[in-house]
């Protein structure tokens, strides 16, 4: 108790913004590469004080050189997650914009995959939340561009370069397309899944987003979140569960 007497308003401050600047940069990196890399330099610098402790001279001559120089091994490391925490900083969530906006998007998505799902053409759509999708969105084909039902039909259909993979869609806008998903390595998944809703409950598996995909053999439309599927889903209930993950 004597601490927090004695703790100031600046102190409280101080220790906040701590806490959201870390918070932040856990979502941030989430979800990507960073985080095998960050796990690795921890590692190093765990051995680094295990040889201090044991006094193992010749290992921490050695870490100490290879730390010494961990500012720059940090920026070479991270550079591309460095610039994209630059360029996102005051971006907002996911579902930025005002709920008429994300009611907008949301209906854009919906009536594409019911477009799509009727002339049977594949397509897996993914809805990025908190975990970073920056690793699967690097490897596709960057749009940046509006959400809208025809520009997403367009990107799925057999003559379109980039129908193969998946569009991301992040704050809102299409951010990549062609984007390649891991495969779900789970036994307990029906074999009579193909690769698209193998690769969306993947995906589901390691990060938060919410996935929909097109079938292009039953011309169905199936939602996956957390590692489960759920198959044959009509508009109306894709739209409300879409509408309530975004809070329109």
């Amino acid at each position: 108790m004597a601490i927090f007497e004695h703790m100031r308003l600046a102190d409280a401050v101080d220790i906040l913004i701590i806490a959201m600047l870390i918070y932040w940069l856990i979502n941030l990196i989430r979800g990507t590469r960073a985080v095998s890399m960050l796990i690795g330099l921890l590692v190093v610098v765990g051995m680094y004080s295990a040889s201090q402790y044991f006094e193992l001279y010749t290992l921490s001559y050695i870490l100490d050189n290879f730390l010494s120089s961990a500012f720059l091994l940090i920026v070479v490391v991270f550079q591309n997650d460095i610039r994209r925490a630059l360029t996102e900083v005051g971006r907002g969530t996911l579902f930025a914009g005002d709920r008429k906006q994300r009611s907008q998007w949301i209906d854009e998505i919906t009536r594409a995959a019911v477009m799509l799902a009727g002339r049977k053409i594949g397509a897996l759509m993914v809805l990025e939340r908190e975990v970073g999708l920056n690793e699967y969105l690097d490897a596709g084909t960057l749009i940046d561009a509006r959400v809208s039902r025809e520009l997403l039909a367009s990107i799925f259909l057999p003559q379109s370069p980039i129908h193969d993979g998946a569009v991301i869609v992040r704050q809102g806008r299409i951010a990549a397309a062609g984007c390649f998903l891991p495969l779900t390595a789970n036994p307990a998944v029906s074999k009579s899944l193909g690769s698209r809703h193998r690769a969306a409950i993947g995906l589901s598996e390691e990060t938060d987003a919410a996935v929909v995909v097109v079938s292009e053999e039953e011309g169905t439309i199936s939602l996956v979140r957390e590692g489960k599927i759920t198959r044959d889903i009509d508009a109306g209930a894709l739209r409300a569960t879409l509408a309530q993950l975004a809070g329109a």
